[in-house]
């Protein structure tokens, strides 16, 4: 007599699998997209003489300002540099660690839809003037279903205000874990 039990066991792995395929059938394999991409404005003020109660950083995920005061968790700062140039640090150049990057665009902020994998600056000073449009990448980060990935944003710089050390960019987050769309709306990649 056969038993039944290994048929149970085939039937509850093909239940698992179609449950794994179900969550990730995006293009990608990963889960689906749940978050939308959407611009903002914001402003930083330089790391250096400026109040401590405004927000020197950001970070991708969750996204939003930071008070470096209050946490090294972000992905770029904003400084003024000696010749009194606006610039960003990612993470490696703040000895952070080598892993957030900015890579400078030729392509209008709007005409921009997918991050690139590669070429970032991670170790040292971006200058970024008014009009200055770039791509961002995070620090690693794992996400829920244990893959380690980046996340991207692009951020276009509006204006630089170098009496008040102030700095006011547009920015669009991906904040979908492995996805690199930088495409208003749902992404699909």
């Amino acid at each position: 007599m056969i038993s039944s039990r290994p048929r149970l066991g085939l039937l509850a792995a093909a239940a698992g699998l179609a449950a794994l395929v179900v969550a990730c059938d995006t293009p990608l394999g990963l889960p689906a997209a749940s978050e939308e991409n959407t611009v903002d404005t914001v402003s930083l003020w330089s790391l250096d003489s400026t109040a401590l109660s405004l927000p020197s950083a950001y970070q991708l995920v969750p996204k939003g300002t930071v008070r470096t005061d209050r946490s090294s968790s972000f992905d770029f700062a904003f400084d003024i540099d000696s010749l009194g140039r606006p610039v960003f640090l990612p993470t490696g150049a703040l000895g952070l660690g080598v892993a957030s990057g900015l890579l400078r665009q030729t392509a209008a902020f709007d005409s921009i839809k997918t991050a690139p994998t590669a070429g970032y600056v991670t170790d040292s000073a971006f200058v970024a003037d008014s009009g200055t449009v770039a791509i961002v990448r995070s620090r690693p980060v794992t996400c829920s279903f244990g893959a380690t990935v980046f996340y991207y944003a692009k951020l276009k710089v509006l204006a630089f205000d170098p009496v008040d050390r102030r700095v006011d960019l547009q920015i669009l987050v991906n904040q979908n874990c492995g996805y690199r769309s930088l495409k208003p709306g749902l992404p699909t990649s």
